[in-house]
């Protein structure tokens, strides 16, 4: 009887023993399962074409390491990027400025993932003989008051201005903060960076306005009564023409989409990609900017 008896617990523990394996088996395969989820498949990234460059070349060198991740990276503008990220079409809506300040996208909808912060400056032909204006000159250039840059100490050539589209977020960040709000005049508009840039370098008399990581040796990058446009005037505020690079995401990111920016985070790209392509990490920022412009110093 005794035996019996024993032989009966032997037999429960050895299913229980297998019962618990088959349970830990599938727990590991779950975990299996949503770390491949996370390394793996396709998400679609649309919008800032400020902050294009620098999450292409981000893209290409997680992909590289996730050979079973594939990011697609396409421009349009901030505006573009907002909505259809408030619409789910997209994964990730990049924007160079705040969800708050863009009309018809509900903020509360979408989460802000700050990943750069990148300043803008005005940019000229080389032939215009300018360098400096005051931001009153600025304004005036932009609005119309101004018509040759001789009457602002240039050559004597005609103003052309260049305008981004309506909805960039590089035109909202520049009118908010070289132009103190001012309404440019009509003038021909372009929905890329890169195509203001070559129409700037082959215009005489053209100006424009540029994120500085397309700021190059073909234009002028043109100083704001007398503060330079540089990296280290934008981390104290002294340059005001700056935005944050924003990756949104309709709720909280997750999966492949949360893995790629966290990527976008890491010292691989903030101590890296970000200074190679003339962004600048969010790490070397003295202040902060919230969406409504109040500027605090970083704790």
């Amino acid at each position: 009887m005794r035996k019996r008896l024993f032989g009966i617990v032997a037999l429960l523990g050895a299913v229980l023993l297998i019962f618990s394996a088959c349970g830990n088996s599938g727990s590991n395969s779950s975990k299996a399962d949503s770390k491949k989820s996370d390394t793996s498949g396709t998400i679609t990234a649309v919008g800032s074409t400020a902050l294009q460059p620098l999450v292409e070349a981000a893209s290409k060198d997680f992909t590289s390491k996730n050979p079973k991740a594939q990011v697609n990276v396409q421009g349009g503008g901030s505006g573009t990027g907002l909505t259809q990220v408030q619409q789910g079409a997209v994964d990730i809506g990049n924007s160079d400025v705040f969800a708050e300040e863009k009309d018809g996208v509900d903020a509360s909808k979408i989460v802000d993932h700050k990943v750069a912060v990148v300043g803008m400056a005005p940019v000229v032909n080389k032939d215009t003989g300018i360098t400096n204006l005051s931001q009153k000159q600025l304004i005036d250039v932009f609005t119309g008051k101004v018509k040759n840059w001789k009457e602002v100490g240039g050559k004597d050539e005609k103003i052309t201005i260049i305008n981004r589209a309506e909805g960039s977020g590089t035109r909202a960040v520049f009118e908010k903060w070289a132009l103190k709000g001012a309404t440019p005049v009509k003038a021909q508009e372009q929905d890329s960076s890169g195509t203001v840039r070559k129409i700037v370098t082959e215009t005489k008399g053209s100006i424009s306005y540029l994120a500085f990581s397309y700021i190059d040796d073909s234009v002028v990058g043109v100083s704001i009564d007398n503060v330079k446009p540089t990296e280290d005037n934008v981390a104290t505020n002294d340059w005001k023409v700056w935005g944050y690079e924003h990756m949104y995401t309709n709720g909280e990111a997750k999966g492949l989409t949360k893995t790629f920016i966290d990527y976008m985070l890491s010292g691989d790209v903030q101590d890296s990609l970000v200074g190679k392509l003339g962004y600048q990490s969010i790490k070397s920022m003295k202040v902060e900017r919230t969406a409504d412009g109040k500027v605090t110093d970083v704790k």
